[in-house]
Formats: C-alpha cells, sequence, structure tokens
C-alpha cells in the first residue's frame, strides 16, 4: 500500500498533463500537491508541523525558479523589443541560411555553453527564443531545446550536479572524477543519436541526411573536448566542450562544410559587423557574468555563497529569518522543525545575470521609459501561471521527501531496487530521470536518490562509481520530461497548456537514452573502467 500510495500522486500528475482535454500544469499541480499532502496526513501520519515547515519552505525555494524564469523572460522581451534578436536573426542567416545549421549552432552547440556556465534550465531559456525568431515553430522548438539540454547537464553550472550531488555520500575525489569520466562517456555515445531525434521534431530526415557531415561536425567539436576534460575534471568539460563546440560550428557553417545549399530569399539578411557586435553585446555580457561568477578559482562565487550571519531575527513560530554576508535569505528551523529553506539572491541567475545585463543594456539601445515599463511588466504577467505551477511541483516534491529512509521518494526507489536486483544497471538511470522529472533538477535528483543508488550497488555488489555515474545521466536525460523546464520554456515562449503535447514527444528519446546508457554500461565501460 505504501509503495501503491508513493507512485499514485506521480502516475495520476502524468495522466492529468497527457489526457485528451489535458489539465495545464498550473492547475493539474497544485491539485496533485493537495493529493500528497492528503495520503501524508492519513496514511503517513506526519506530524502538522512537518507538513506546513515543508509546505512553507517550498513557498521560499520557488522563488529561486521564479525569479529564473522571470529573469530570461526579462532578458528575451528586452532583446525582441531592442531590436537585437532581429539583427540577431539576419546575422544568423547570412553565416547559412540552411535550418539544420541554425538549429546545430544555437540549439545544440550554445545552449550547451550556456548549460556548462549556469544549468538551472537557463539554455532553453536563452536558445530557444532565438530559434523561435528565426522562424521555427514555438512547440516543436521548446521540444528540441528540452531534448538538446541532456548531454552536458551532469556538468551543468560548472559541475554542480557531479560535485554537489554526491556530496552527501562522503566518496573521495578520485570516485567523483570517476563517475564524471563514466557520465561524460555515456553522455558521448547517446550524442550520436539524441540530437538527430530532436532535429527531427522540426525538419525531415532527407534535410538530415543532406546535413549529416556538418551535423557530426557540430556534435563532435562540444563531445570530443568535453570528453576528454572529464577525464581529470568535474566542473569545466561542459562550459569548454560547448564553447570549442560553438567557434566550430559557426565557422565550419560559415564556410558551408557539410551543409546542403538553401536558397536565401531574404534581401534585407545583410547586417553591418558594428550592428552584430552591439546585438551580441548583451548575450555576450551575460556569458561573461555567469563565467565570472561560477568560476571557483575567482572570488566572486564565495562571495555570492557567503553564508556567514549578517542579520537575523526570530520570527515567532515561523522561524528563524537570517540574511548572510552573501545576501542569502534563510528561514531556519520552520515552526520548530528541523526544515530550512534559503534564497541566494546574488548566486541565483535571476538578478544577476539577467536583471543587471538587462539594467546595463537599456541605456546602451537608448530604449524610452515607456518601452522599458512593457519590458518589465510583460515580463511580470508573463509568470503567474508559471508560479502557480512551480508552487505545486514544489510542495509535491518536498513532501514526498518527508519522512528519511521512509519517505514517499525513497520507497519508490527502494521497490525498484528490490525488483531488478543485480539487473539493476539497465535500470538505474531511469530512477534518476525519475527524480529529475519531480524535482526539476539533476543535482537534487542525485541527492535524493545518490543513497538509495549506492545502496543498491553494495547490496548487489555492483560498481558503485558506475551506478552513481548511470544516476548522473538519468538525472541528465530526465530533464526532457522535467516538469519544471517544461514549464520554463513553455513560459518563455509563451506556450499555454501545451505540457502534456511536450511530455508525449520528449518521453521518447528520454526512454532511448536509458537504452544507450545501459548498453553502453553494460559493454563499453568495462573496456576502460575496472568495473
Amino acid at each position: 500500500m505504501a509503495l501503491f500510495l508513493s507512485i499514485f500522486p506521480i502516475v495520476l500528475l502524468i495522466y492529468l498533463m497527457v489526457k485528451r482535454n489535458a489539465l495545464p500544469s498550473y492547475v493539474a499541480l497544485p491539485w496533485i500537491a493537495v493529493v500528497v499532502l492528503i495520503i501524508q496526513f492519513i496514511f503517513f501520519g506526519t506530524d502538522i508541523a512537518i507538513v506546513s515547515a515543508n509546505v512553507t519552505a517550498a513557498l521560499v525555494a520557488v522563488q529561486t525558479l521564479i525569479t529564473v524564469i522571470f529573469g530570461a523572460i526579462l532578458f528575451n522581451r528586452f532583446s525582441e523589443i531592442s531590436g537585437a534578436t532581429n539583427t540577431l536573426r539576419k546575422w544568423l542567416g547570412n553565416i547559412n541560411p540552411n535550418p539544420v545549421a541554425q538549429i546545430m549552432i544555437i540549439g545544440w552547440a550554445f545552449a550547451f555553453m550556456i548549460e556548462g556556465a549556469s544549468g538551472f534550465g537557463t539554455p532553453a531559456a536563452i536558445a530557444a527564443p532565438i530559434l523561435v525568431g528565426l522562424g521555427f515553430p514555438p512547440l516543436k522548438v521548446a521540444m528540441l531545446a528540452l531534448i538538446m539540454n541532456s548531454v552536458p547537464v551532469s556538468f551543468g553550472a560548472v559541475g554542480t550536479p557531479t560535485w554537489f550531488g554526491f556530496g552527501p555520500l562522503n566518496l573521495t575525489d578520485n570516485q567523483i572524477l570517476e563517475i564524471g569520466s563514466m557520465s561524460a562517456l555515456i553522455h558521448s555515445f547517446a550524442a550520436l543519436i539524441i540530437p538527430l531525434m530532436a532535429l527531427r521534431l522540426i525538419v525531415g530526415w532527407s534535410e538530415i541526411r543532406k546535413n549529416l557531415v556538418f551535423i557530426y561536425i557540430s556534435i563532435f567539436a562540444c563531445v570530443v573536448p568535453y570528453f576528454l576534460l572529464a577525464q581529470v575534471n568535474y566542473e569545466f568539460p561542459s562550459l569548454v566542450g560547448g564553447a570549442i563546440g560553438l567557434l566550430v560550428s559557426v565557422f565550419v557553417a560559415n564556410k558551408g562544410i557539410g551543409l546542403a545549399k538553401v536558397e536565401n530569399n531574404l534581401d534585407d539578411n545583410a547586417v553591418s559587423t558594428g550592428q552584430v557586435v552591439k546585438a551580441l553585446l548583451p548575450t555576450g555580457l551575460l556569458i561573461a557574468i555567469l563565467i565570472v561568477t561560477r568560476l571557483q578559482q575567482l572570488p566572486f562565487k564565495a562571495m555570492m555563497n557567503d553564508a556567514t550571519t549578517w542579520f537575523s531575527v526570530q520570527l515567532g513560530s515561523l522561524g528563524l529569518f537570517e540574511i548572510s554576508h552573501g545576501l542569502i535569505f534563510s528561514l531556519k528551523q520552520i515552526f520548530g522543525t528541523s526544515v530550512n529553506a534559503s534564497y541566494k539572491l546574488l548566486y541565483v541567475p535571476a538578478l544577476i545575470p539577467f536583471v543587471v545585463t538587462v539594467l546595463i543594456s537599456i541605456p546602451l539601445f537608448a530604449l524610452s521609459a515607456s518601452k522599458t515599463k512593457d519590458i518589465f511588466m510583460g515580463s511580470l504577467r508573463q509568470t503567474r501561471n508559471p508560479f502557480l505551477a512551480l508552487v505545486g511541483a514544489l510542495i509535491m516534491v518536498n513532501l514526498m521527501l518527508v519522512g528519511g529512509d521512509n519517505s514517499m521518494v525513497k520507497i519508490i526507489g527502494r521497490s525498484f531496487a528490490e525488483a531488478t536486483g543485480e539487473y539493476w544497471t539497465l535500470f538505474a538511470s531511469y530512477l534518476g530521470a525519475v527524480g529529475a522529472f519531480f524535482s526539476g533538477s539533476n543535482t537534487v535528483s542525485n541527492l535524493t536518490f545518490g543513497s538509495v543508488q549506492l545502496s543498491t550497488a553494495e547490496i548487489t555488489g555492483l560498481s558503485a562509481t558506475l551506478v552513481l555515474a548511470l544516476q548522473s545521466v538519468g538525472g541528465a536525460m530526465g530533464n526532457m520530461v522535467c516538469i519544471n523546464n517544461i514549464v520554463a520554456v513553455s513560459s518563455v515562449l509563451n506556450i499555454d497548456k501545451q505540457e502534456g503535447t511536450i511530455i508525449k514527444k520528449t518521453i521518447v528519446p528520454m526512454i532511448v537514452y536509458g537504452i544507450i546508457a545501459a548498453l553502453v554500461a553494460l559493454f563499453i565501460i568495462p573496456l576502460f573502467f575496472n568495473v
């Protein structure tokens, strides 16, 4: 019964969002949160203080996600209204009007690099609107962006899912490096197929075949440095791989190598170098700020994450409110429990870099006060429905994590492991994907299921580093069906009530990804690692 009631909310959520006349996420998710809350009270007998604390923590945690979405929408509205996006469309048309080239440059290589610098669903939020601006259909672009943003995710946000996600397991540095190395190998094999499946959503197989040489040049330009760097480092594979891949992809597309010739009917595509530089300036500034604030070797990351208490006050029974030197707003010991929640004002990629970049760029593009107001007010309006969806999602997640080893999440994980035994290698990645589905993060998936995966490996005698690598890969491929990411990219592209449609399409490449992961784990990894 415990297993049935643990899985029931997830199954019901999927049904509500993919059925005919599906409910939008901002309706379905809050209702599912209520279902989980009732199960916690009636079946698990959870204390009301614990439930209330986790609901409050979810309301704090949602600020991280919703401010990132707001920042991305703000940046994209600014780019549209300022004319920067239009200039970039014309410039990309001049590089090569071939749609496959444009998709691979923006949806693959550019997003790959942004994922390495930031994570948080930022790549899809930045790359997808540019593709829509080039004339690609928004719904298909949303699906493509979600599928493409999978290979680099295990090393996203300067490796956070790997070094932080497995932090609580007390692994050695060599073990974490080996996990990263295996993850990169699995992702590299998946990269041979997954981008083609993403492309197929927008262009036909005949166009893919005609441009196959360029497609694989672009793929290998990202994946080869990514894989090689992962052998010695678990922070920069995606960032460096994406940067190299982007430069190579633009150069090769400019020369027309491996690309079918496409007639360009646009007469007004010519833009001056100065116009291109100006249009790229906000994006360049955005990337520069992301990189500078994420590099461990520079002082800014430590400053923005400085948790030393600067100010604190007790807010009655609600909890202890603190502000740190790094402007981390924390609510601790909520309702007298051990539940805490925080919001990193400076480190969450919202105020920095999105809002700061827009504020710097507004005078550079000489935007009027009325246009500036329209940018900010329009962005706020566009975040209303995502806010409702994410509040529901995070309350659901927090409540499913209540109970430690007897939580709904752990019950699901243990049941899967017990059912498969020594064949767990075939299914480990899918558990990681389940974690990403409802948590919205490869890092949170690793934090949630890392201990289950490790104990399963120890019980069954499987390689711990291999099973944890599959968990990390699963958390990355789960991004394709993750509710938070779907809501985020849909809101940025102003797509309404299509979450179920998106999941129906993106779940197929996710399943294929898991099959590839299992095959590589069984047949390829033993050739290179002692497992």
